[in-house]
């Protein structure tokens, strides 16, 4: 059937590819991926024989057009990232909004994506929280600190390693040192890390020990934080 399949695919470890994505990997017409070679690699390893078509930032806004009229003409295809789910902080927003406007069917496997396991294993509140992707790099990243210096919810970051001791020290500026944190690296793999504590030792801690492989930082909310200091003080009282 012509639709636009998104396929999640591993993050690390292959043996989280799910046995509907390799059904819809093999069966699709045409294999849309934001690096050829990651994705050539995969299908050499799950014995599909097909060449992966590339899809990436630089090029999608020129060539979502042209792929949704093709799946509306009869073709099927399927989009993946490097990792992840598409779309999550990699393309496919734009060629799944093209679809739908032209009326093109699009179906969404579940499958990996790297912040639900960070955000479980950090041990903070899960049942509420916020997902802001990577931060600005520059213009509106000090506006960007301060409203979530006040956001109550849970708050999910991905950051690149050689940019995470810059971003624990903002955090460590703008939501105090005491606020709980759990860096993420390597998810699936053989060196994954959870390191768990507050802004200030994390930031202590890489400073250290300089990080490799891509990260997911999972900070504490700041509701969660105040019902701690107000715990404390009546801890205090009492014992005064």
């Amino acid at each position: 059937m012509s639709k636009l399949y998104i396929v999640p695919t591993p993050i690390g470890n292959l043996d989280d590819i799910t046995l509907r994505a390799v059904k819809v990997l093999g069966m699709v017409d045409i294999i849309l991926a934001e690096d050829t070679r990651n994705t050539s690699f995969l299908l050499s390893k799950l014995g599909i024989d097909k060449k992966p078509i590339s899809h990436h930032m630089h090029n999608e806004h020129k060539t979502v057009a042209g792929w949704a009229a093709r799946i509306a003409a009869g073709e099927s295809l399927a989009l993946v990232s490097d990792a992840g789910t598409p779309a999550i902080s990699d393309p496919g927003f734009l060629l799944v909004r093209e679809c739908l406007r032209n009326g093109v069917e699009v179906e969404c496997l579940p499958g990996p994506t790297a912040f639900v396991p960070a955000l479980v294993n950090s041990g903070l509140p899960c049942d509420r929280f916020v997902f802001e992707g990577f931060l600005p790099p520059k213009k509106g990243r000090q506006t960007k600190f301060k409203e979530l210096a006040i956001e109550e919810r849970t708050i999910v970051l991905y950051e690149s390693p050689h940019k995470l001791i810059k971003t624990l020290g903002e955090m460590v500026e703008y939501f105090g040192a005491d606020r709980q944190a759990c860096v993420s690296r390597e998810l699936t793999k053989m060196f994954e890390e959870n390191r768990r504590g507050t802004v200030a030792e994390l930031f202590t801690h890489y400073t250290s020990h300089p990080p490799k492989g891509e990260i997911v930082i999972v900070i504490e909310g700041a509701k969660e934080l105040k019902t701690k200091r107000e715990k404390r003080k009546e801890q205090d009282d009492e014992e005064d």
